[in-house]
């Protein structure tokens, strides 16, 4: 985990626990901060980067990530009536889930162990995870569905790029001209591409991204509504307003008291 971390995906499952340090994160077209006790399952070929920003009581920032096979859950071990919950869990990770727990004691100790272990004792701590990420009655998925198709995973790499591009320029101002230079394409042939690709204008997506950071900063925080509009790279208090509520069903200041 540093501060110059990019965009990326694979094929494998992933849990990422983050042990100290503070920073932002991106998963799919979520973006929101972390912080130390973070606990997030990505599924396969999800769109990810964790960014440092800054460090907790002078510790090094760390995280522990483990990765497992996508094939996992098509194994004959997890046709077993016992861990259909895992399954199911599992397939909800395609878009992100978010862990909320109080006490993260005893998964940290699994996940420390297991940083160190092989062969059985490594899938005996993988299977613990799984009893222990089960009984977390509170989550939260994180990013849209998005588009898993073989033309999407074929040109995973450059939609990566655009996304980064997003995630390091949302604040100041995304600009559809400078997204289309990323991939070295005029802008009407980057949308065509993002579009075909995606699923999803590209201007869709960085809407998608700005309701998703309001929405986080207004459950979590108590910043006036003004200084979320700017800090979710809104320049309008009026569009601001008028894009929230057509995508969460709310005006921003309706949402906020749901969490109060």
């Amino acid at each position: 985990m540093s501060s110059d971390a990019r965009i990326h995906s694979h094929k494998n499952f992933e849990l990422n626990y983050i042990a100290s340090g503070v920073g932002r994160r991106i998963v799919g077209d979520h973006i929101s901060g972390f912080k130390r006790g973070d606990l997030v399952l990505l599924g396969p070929d999800l769109p990810h980067c964790w960014e440092v920003l800054d460090t907790e009581n002078g510790e090094q920032p760390m995280c522990i990530v483990t990765h497992f096979s996508e094939n996992i859950i098509d194994s004959d071990f997890f046709q077993m009536p016992e861990l259909q919950k895992v399954v199911a869990l599992l397939k909800l990770s395609h878009r992100g889930i978010r862990f909320k727990i109080a006490d993260d004691t005893e998964i940290r100790q699994i996940l420390t162990e297991m940083s160190v272990s092989q062969g059985l004792e490594y899938y005996i701590g993988l299977l613990k995870i799984f009893n222990s990420l089960i009984k977390i009655e509170e989550k939260e998925q994180l990013s849209n569905p998005i588009n898993r198709s073989s033309v999407f995973s074929k040109n995973i790499e450059k939609v990566n790029k655009v996304y980064e591009y997003v995630f390091q320029h949302i604040q100041e101002g995304v600009r559809l001209e400078e997204a289309a230079a990323v991939l070295n394409m005029a802008p009407s042939s980057f949308c065509r591409f993002f579009k075909k690709k995606t699923g999803q204008t590209f201007m869709e997506y960085v809407k998608k991204v700005r309701v998703g950071i309001a929405a986080k900063l207004l459950a979590e925080t108590d910043k006036q509504i003004t200084q979320i509009c700017f800090e979710s790279g809104y320049n309008n208090l009026a569009n601001f307003n008028h894009y929230f509520k057509a995508n969460m069903g709310k005006t921003p200041s309706d949402y906020r008291k749901i969490f109060r």
